[in-house]
């Protein structure tokens, strides 16, 4: 063991508290169902984008960017002297290329991508603070179709990779505000009633709210099934914009069911934990077996223009392993020393893996086994080893 610590090799493994290696075959694996995923995007027109690892804050933190903010790591650029920001979402910049590279392509824009996260926290769900994100946006249309239309290219793509028993929470994050808006609560009250609405306490929020707890705990008991749901919504006084945005949730719901019939839906309409910045419908995906959300999207405005709209989701790769059975290890042949390069080619070109023997050896098969082979090329023909 070296005296320098810096070069001990059983410090130089260790890695930062969620960041990992990722060896094979996960990493195959995950390439493959990347490109599983996008592949469905780009099918229904979604063009892929790549945006850089980072940014300058002003530009990464703006829109939805500003929910990103407190998980950001920061650094400053020797070059402009100006700060930078390593992305915690790819949200915020799918949404900025279509507003400043793409400003002048017809609307809708649609986009996708993938790649990697990082973020300066973790959580007791999620350990990893660099995690592989999934997504595509569909910006420049208002309208219930594209909101129908992201959730099914997602529930699509997650399907793609094998995820199945797929269930959609939606939600409605601008009701409770809606709502709040009318009662005309002093600062310190409101503050209270909205901690009681996140926290689902029927008897705090019919305590503070008064005249508006009936509708506030309409829309709390409201959260269920979507058919149940959805009369339950019916039935409550709510004010007028609110009012229309039910009125685009049961569209939404319409619209996704028409093309799932039996896809489970359920609806929490007083949450906006999470979706703070979406302005119209938001959703969760969930799988059974997986503990978390497989991934989440919604309406949102994608700057600062306030007639600005898109829509879009993410997802999260770590996740999607969760639902997925472990990747097996791939058949590999091993060819030994000195076989002539064009048979191990044909077996390549045939889809095979090849391993090659780079030094003679005595015993081809004890080699192949030692280099984790499950065939060989023996006499010009492929062989399992036993």
């Amino acid at each position: 063991m070296t005296d320098d610590p810096v070069l001990d090799p059983a410090l130089t493994a260790l890695l930062p508290a969620g960041f990992r290696d990722i060896l094979a075959p996960n990493a195959a694996n995950e390439a493959r169902l990347i490109d599983a995923m996008m592949s469905t995007a780009t099918g229904h027109g979604y063009l892929r984008v790549k945006p850089p690892l980072i940014e300058f804050e002003t530009s990464l933190l703006q829109g939805p960017g500003a929910a990103t903010a407190e998980r950001v790591f920061r650094l400053m650029d020797p070059i402009s002297q100006r700060m930078m920001g390593l992305r915690a979402d790819m949200t915020a910049q799918a949404a900025r290329i279509a507003t400043t590279r793409l400003k002048n392509a017809p609307r809708p824009v649609r986009l996708c991508y993938a790649g990697e996260v990082l973020r300066t926290t973790a959580n007791q769900l999620n350990p990893e603070r660099e995690v592989v994100q999934v997504g595509a946006e569909l910006i420049g249309s208002p309208t219930a179709e594209a909101d129908a239309e992201i959730i099914l290219v997602a529930i699509e793509a997650l399907r793609a990779v094998g995820v199945e028993r797929i269930s959609l929470d939606l939600m409605v994050p601008t009701l409770v505000p809606s709502v709040l808006a009318k009662l005309g609560l002093p600062a310190k009250p409101l503050s209270a009633l909205r901690q009681a609405i996140d926290r689902k306490d029927v008897a705090a929020v019919e305590e503070i709210a008064g005249d508006g707890a009936a509708v506030l705990v309409g829309l709390l008991e409201a959260a269920g099934p979507r058919t149940e749901a959805m009369q339950a919504l019916s039935r409550l006084d709510l004010p007028g914009d609110a009012r229309e945005a039910l009125d685009r949730l049961t569209e939404v719901v319409e619209l996704v069911t028409a093309v799932e019939p039996d896809l489970s839906i359920t609806l929490d309409p007083a949450e906006n934990r999470g979706f703070e910045y979406h302005t119209g419908i938001a959703f969760s995906l969930f799988a059974r077996g997986v503990r978390a959300e497989m991934g989440r999207g919604g309406r949102y405005r994608p700057n600062h223009d306030p007639e600005g709209t898109a829509t879009g989701f993410t997802l999260y790769l770590e996740r999607v392993l969760q639902a997925l059975p472990d990747p097996k290890k791939p058949q590999t042949v091993f060819v030994p020393h000195g076989t002539p390069r064009d048979q191990a080619a044909a077996l390549r070109r045939d889809g095979r893996i090849t391993v090659a023997g780079l030094t003679p050896a005595d015993d081809a098969e004890a080699e192949a086994r030692r280099m984790g082979c499950t065939f060989i090329l023996r006499d010009g023909q492929v062989a399992a080893l036993n």
